[in-house]
This record gives C-alpha cells, sequence and structure tokens, in this order.
C-alpha cells in the first residue's frame, strides 16, 4: 500500500518568473530590434517569462530565421519545458547534441526532460556525458534520482545531500529526498525530509501534500502544523482520508472526507463523492 500511495506524489519543480516583458519591447513590431534592447538580453527575458508558450513562440520565430543558432535553440528547448511539452524539448535538445551545440548544462536539463519522459535510459547516458567538473545542485539530483531507479539508497543519500548543501533553497530538493525515503519505507526519515523542506519554503504544496500523507501512512491523521490555504486543507484532507480508507479505517475517513468538504465545499468535491460512498456502505 506505501507504494501504492507512492504514486500520488508530485516531485517539485521550481521554476523563476518574472512579470510579462511586454513593456521592454512594447516600442517597436519587432521583438528582435535591437535598438530597443540588447539581443541576449531578449532572450534572457524571454526565457524567464511568465509565459512559457510566448516565449516558445518567440524563439521559434527566431530559429526560423537562422537556423543556425545555438543560442535561439537553447532557449527554444527550455521554453517548452518550462511549458510542460517535454516531448518536444527532448527534441530539441537532441538537436542541440546532434549539432554538436550542446553545452554541458544542455545534456543536464535535457536529462531532467527525459527524467520527465520516464527514459531512464536517456538519462543514463546523458549523465555519464557530464564532465566531472559540472557540482551543481541539479547535477547531484540527477544522481540521486538514478540512484533511486537502481534502489541504490546509500548513493541517493550520499546524492541528495551533496545537492542540499550546494543549493540556496533545497525545499524541491528535500522533498524529492522525502520521496525516495518514502519508497523505500522509511516513513520517519520521510517526514522529517518534508518537514526540513518546509521549513526553508513553507509555500511548497508537495511537501505539505508529502508530509501529510506520511504521517497518515504511520497513522496520524491529525493536519501538519505549517501554512495551508483552505484548498490545500481540503486536499490535504481528502488525501489523508483516501490513506485511512485503503488502510481499512473507515470511521476516520469519513471524518476526514467530511473535514474535506467543509475546508472547501466548492472546490473539493471528490471527498463528498467518497463520503457519500461510504455512508452508502454502511446503510447496506
Amino acid at each position: 500500500m506505501r507504494n501504492r500511495a507512492v504514486r500520488w506524489l508530485l516531485i517539485s519543480a521550481a521554476a523563476v518568473s518574472l512579470a510579462a516583458c511586454s513593456e521592454s519591447v512594447h516600442k517597436t513590431e519587432d521583438p528582435l530590434a535591437k535598438s530597443v534592447i540588447d539581443e541576449a538580453d531578449l532572450n534572457d527575458l524571454m526565457l524567464t517569462a511568465r509565459d512559457p508558450n510566448a516565449a516558445v513562440e518567440y524563439f521559434e520565430k527566431a530559429l526560423a530565421g537562422e537556423p543556425n543558432r545555438a543560442d535561439f535553440r537553447r532557449g527554444l528547448a527550455g521554453s517548452l519545458a518550462r511549458a510542460g511539452r517535454y516531448t518536444e524539448a527532448a527534441r530539441v535538445y537532441q538537436e542541440l547534441v546532434t549539432l554538436n551545440q550542446a553545452e554541458p548544462n544542455d545534456r543536464l536539463e535535457y536529462a531532467f526532460v527525459a527524467m520527465r519522459l520516464d527514459e531512464w535510459d536517456t538519462v543514463k547516458t546523458l549523465a555519464r556525458s557530464l564532465p566531472a567538473g559540472l557540482a551543481t545542485p541539479r547535477r547531484y539530483v540527477i544522481d540521486a534520482m538514478l540512484a533511486d531507479q537502481d534502489k541504490n539508497w546509500e548513493a541517493a543519500d550520499k546524492a541528495y545531500a551533496r545537492a542540499e548543501k550546494l543549493s540556496a533553497d533545497p525545499a524541491a530538493i528535500l522533498n524529492n529526498w522525502g520521496v525516495s525515503q518514502m519508497s523505500r519505507g522509511d516513513l520517519a526519515a520521510a517526514e522529517a525530509s518534508f518537514k526540513r523542506a518546509l521549513s526553508y519554503d513553507a509555500t511548497v504544496f508537495n511537501a505539505k501534500n508529502n508530509l501529510a500523507i506520511a504521517r497518515a501512512l504511520q497513522g496520524e491523521y491529525s493536519l501538519p502544523l505549517v501554512p495551508m490555504t483552505d484548498k490545500e486543507k481540503a486536499v490535504l484532507l481528502n488525501n489523508m482520508g483516501i490513506v485511512a480508507m485503503r488502510s481499512g479505517n473507515e470511521k476516520v475517513a469519513k471524518g476526514l472526507f467530511a473535514a474535506a468538504v467543509d475546508a472547501n465545499p466548492q472546490y473539493y468535491a471528490g471527498a463528498a463523492n467518497k463520503l457519500a460512498t461510504l455512508e452508502a456502505n454502511v446503510q447496506n
């Protein structure tokens, strides 16, 4: 049952966002015009624009005009990845590799995209191609998750620890580490990792959700003491209810589903449906 619970978990990935960059380019109809802003600076702005699909359109147009430009191809791949269009991103990253335009960081980002696509052989190949001197948090996260795939928990723990040490904001890394610990059945360690993640960033919903699930799997069905919105509270109560229901504790599950409905009745109708099903089973 623990392994099934792990499937509910989502590995969070942090994304940098800026306010829309339209004010920087509104003086001309040509967004590539150097009279408005330096081209390299414009590329950087588009890579961090709030709407990744707008960045995709920008880099597609730019690459169509200059198809040999590695920076445009790199920008397109990164923008596709930010937009969640991983299959397309993988294709463009592969083009960078095939054209000998890929830098070490391109291979690293390609590895993350391949990981999203569950293409672990590609991830392994890309990881082996990274230079030994590339010691960044994201590099060690890749190493850690490859170790997770091989169930080499000692290697995974070492890699997660290195990634945490090098990161200025390790909340997402600690969340991933907790998911790893949960997958191997070490719920107490997972709970500690999720709490540490939230101590760095109390807004990471995945860590809140995973913390609630780890506690519920240990028989603790109270909400964790972390800041949360009514919507988040409803989701956590519902998920704890699912754990209770699958553990055969229907009385607790009913209470949790009812609390989820009360927390956010407009949002979490799913809890109401589960509650109705349990009550119908009791009546029958």
